[in-house]
């Protein structure tokens, strides 16, 4: 039975990896475990190993000893190569900094990813269609598609790298502080979107912010020096 049958999207046990170089940051995570359809806050200050947890649950990184495994994959016992089509298909990611193609068509940003995953690509069906209804279920009028996204408003954008990222269903959402440069009342109604296109996904939803404020939104909080231990090299 694979961990994803056993009702859990991400288990994390004994993971450690560090940057090389002589003041190198490190990363330890003993145990860590979020369950399918979950919405777990991960909150954490600057410099606490945030984007590092974030590198290795999404396979940019690979664990240097224990694992990570995501669907019931441990993603260090994958190449490189591997790894990167494995994300493809499972990972849908939401940046910081929303990382659209400034050029492309709002449209072409949000299918990109089936570009790149087969399996996802045909979990989503017609793909201009799937991109048009998750358009509409964001709040984003027809016409947008067309539109080149560094057109876009920065909240209409946000809404773009959600769509994205939500495309195909990916069982595994994880969002790197997307709220940050809202104000309240923008951050609520942005996370009704994004709680209720993840619930009719079936997809779990792993957000890192440094906002407790949101956290009652989320079924669960953790905070990271609790799962995870930062660890520097001597300079």
């Amino acid at each position: 039975m694979t961990l994803e049958e056993d009702g859990k999207t991400l288990v994390v046990e004994g993971a450690r990896f560090r940057w090389p170089g002589r003041a190198s940051f490190g990363l330890g995570v003993p145990h860590l475990v979020i369950g399918a359809g979950e919405t777990v806050l991960l909150l954490g200050e600057s410099g606490s190993g945030k984007s590092t947890l974030l590198s290795l649950v999404c396979g940019i990184v690979a664990a240097q000893a224990g694992s990570v495994r995501v669907c019931g994959t441990d993603l260090a016992a994958l190449a490189p190569g591997e790894r990167d089509r494995f994300r493809a298909e499972h990972i849908g990611v939401i940046f910081q900094q929303f990382n659209l193609l400034p050029y492309a068509s709002v449209r072409d940003n949000i299918l990109l990813p089936l570009r790149f995953a087969p399996r996802r690509r045909a979990r989503a069906g017609h793909g201009g269609e799937a991109a048009a209804r998750l358009c509409a279920a964001l709040g984003l009028a027809p016409e947008v598609l067309a539109v080149p996204a560094g057109r876009l408003s920065v909240g209409q954008q946000q809404r773009v790298a959600v769509a994205r990222a939500l495309i195909g269903r990916p069982p595994l959402i994880v969002a790197d502080e997307p709220t940050s440069a809202l104000d309240a009342g923008t951050q609520n109604a942005f996370l009704d979107l994004l709680f209720g296109q993840c619930r009719e996904a079936g997809s779990t939803l792993l957000m890192v912010s440094h906002d407790a404020r949101i956290g009652a939104r989320f079924d669960r909080v953790l905070h990271l020096p609790d799962v995870a231990a930062a660890e520097r090299a001597a300079a």
